[in-house]
């Protein structure tokens, strides 16, 4: 995939394309090979789920059954997990979406709009959204990354500086004015989190989804509404 492409969110768990060479490349200890030029920031270890925002509405559509380990580079962050299966909220009457060995996707940084972030409140852990604009729809893709405070506090300042100093170091891949320039300037050197938990992301690439079906899923008695005043599902 070209870097200025507009890439598919694959339902449900992906946003890249599963078969047209898009998706991370992983060693033989599923660990993610780096593309050239690209240099590896951190690793965490958080529970990973997919969310579709709507205008008055939000639900997550698909959840992974154990923590994952996630990769934050200077290009993207990408996620693997060693289950067999995936779980779908919503999906109790059916048998559980079967994946060969590993589930693994990933979010390049010319994709976020914005990230939330919901520090843990009343023994719910926190979480972090990063979410993404997309095509012909109003609803919006989302990744969720939930654990402890510190590390996904961590996380929220990693993702915050790269997405920003990614789209400043790349004048032809992302259109900025310069309001917006300045914007991502003072993003890359804040270093504490903002009161209101939102940061938006000036330059933003929207994603596509993959069929009619992901622009228009109709909504199931079991999805799970996600309530962004307390961070619950």
């Amino acid at each position: 995939m070209h870097d200025d492409a507009s890439p598919f969110f694959i339902a449900p768990h992906r946003f890249d394309a599963v078969d047209d060479g898009t998706g991370p490349v992983l060693d033989r200890r599923h660990g993610l090979v780096p593309e050239t030029g690209e240099h590896v920031l951190d690793h965490h270890r958080v529970d990973v789920a997919g969310y579709l925002l709507g205008p008055s509405e939000t639900y997550r559509t698909w959840t992974l059954p154990a923590p994952v380990a996630v990769t934050v580079t200077d290009h993207r962050l990408t996620y693997v997990g060693a289950g067999s299966h995936l779980a779908l909220v919503g999906a109790a009457r059916r048998a559980p979406a079967r994946l060969p060995g590993l589930v693994s996707g990933q979010i390049r940084w010319q994709w976020p709009s914005r990230l939330e972030w919901l520090p843990a409140v009343d023994g719910n852990p926190a979480t972090l959204l990063v979410i993404c604009d997309a095509l012909r729809t109003i609803r919006q893709p989302a990744l969720a990354l939930t654990g402890p405070d510190d590390r996904i506090g961590e996380l929220a300042r990693q993702l915050r500086h790269a997405i920003a100093t990614f789209r400043l170091v790349r004048p032809e891949l992302v259109d900025l004015s310069p309001p917006e320039r300045d914007a991502l300037a003072r993003l890359a050197r804040t270093a504490s989190l903002p009161r209101t938990g939102r940061v938006l992301l000036p330059g933003a690439l929207p994603v596509e989804f993959h069929s009619r079906d992901d622009y228009y899923r109709p909504r199931h008695a079991e999805d799970q509404p996600y309530d962004a005043a307390s961070g619950q599902q």
